[in-house]
């Protein structure tokens, strides 16, 4: 979230990971503060400051991993000439006409924010401008997923996000709560409509149902990667719905 920081310290920072682990650091950076008005105002860097500096954060982040110059005053170090690969996300259009004009990856959270999947991704591909980093426009779809050896199994362990994501549209966010046997008493219509628009790319079922929609999905977005949350309560279960997607993504590769 590069709101929450200073540009040259997340350089130095991943440029410490990459000297660490050359190759295997990728930084990924958002817009949002990603929590509420109180905490971003307790993380931002300038509490006086107007207008949106994304931009002109992200600009000047990666000119810091470029090979610095003769008596450059400012530098990372570590960070200045190390490759680490950038990949700009978002959940809106804005963020997709960055990625386009800096020529870098672009992960869209379809997962939360459906409605505007489709937009972000034309707009991307069609306005992207080649980089250093970059030749060809690469899109990442996030999406949901829960999977369980039978649909009404799966259906159980997504009750834990529904319950979760209903205490964020009604404004109290909590922690991950158990899942329960059904949500008819803890929602009204507009809430239950509400809930089943944002999951829209989200896969709930035996791995028969969640394979027909991932082979949806990828055929809808031609993404060219997917980043997938699973957000279930117990650790087992959702060790063993990862194990079930990867078997499924063996059979569609």
């Amino acid at each position: 979230m590069l709101p929450n920081h200073a540009p040259l310290v997340i350089a130095e920072q991943f440029g410490t990971l990459e000297s660490l682990y050359p190759g295997r650091i990728d930084l990924a950076l958002g817009r949002a503060p990603g929590s509420d008005q109180a905490t971003a105002r307790a993380l931002r860097r300038h509490l006086g400051s107007s207008g949106d500096t994304f931009p002109d954060d992200l600009v000047e982040l990666i000119s810091y991993f470029q090979p610095a110059e003769p008596g450059q005053r400012i530098q990372a170090v570590p960070g200045a000439g190390l490759s680490v690969p950038l990949y700009l996300l978002g959940s809106s259009d804005f963020s997709a006409r960055v990625a386009a004009e800096l020529g870098l990856p672009f992960g869209f959270a379809s997962h939360f924010a459906p409605e505007y999947l489709r937009v972000a991704l034309e707009l991307y591909r069609n306005n992207f401008k080649p980089s250093h980093q970059l030749q060809q426009p690469y899109a990442i779809v996030g999406i949901g997923a829960y999977c369980a050896t039978s649909d009404a199994d799966a259906r159980h362990l997504f009750t834990s996000a529904q319950q979760q994501i209903l205490t964020l549209i009604r404004g109290r966010p909590g922690r991950l709560p158990p899942p329960v046997d059904s949500m008819d008493e803890l929602w009204s219509e507009a809430e239950q409509a509400a809930l089943a628009q944002r999951a829209r790319y989200t896969m709930v079922g035996s791995p028969d149902s969640v394979r027909q929609r991932l082979k949806e999905i990828i055929a809808e977005t031609g993404c060219d990667e997917l980043i997938i949350v699973s957000q279930i309560y117990e650790h087992s279960a959702r060790l063993r719905s990862y194990e079930l997607l990867s078997e499924i993504l063996k059979t569609l590769s």
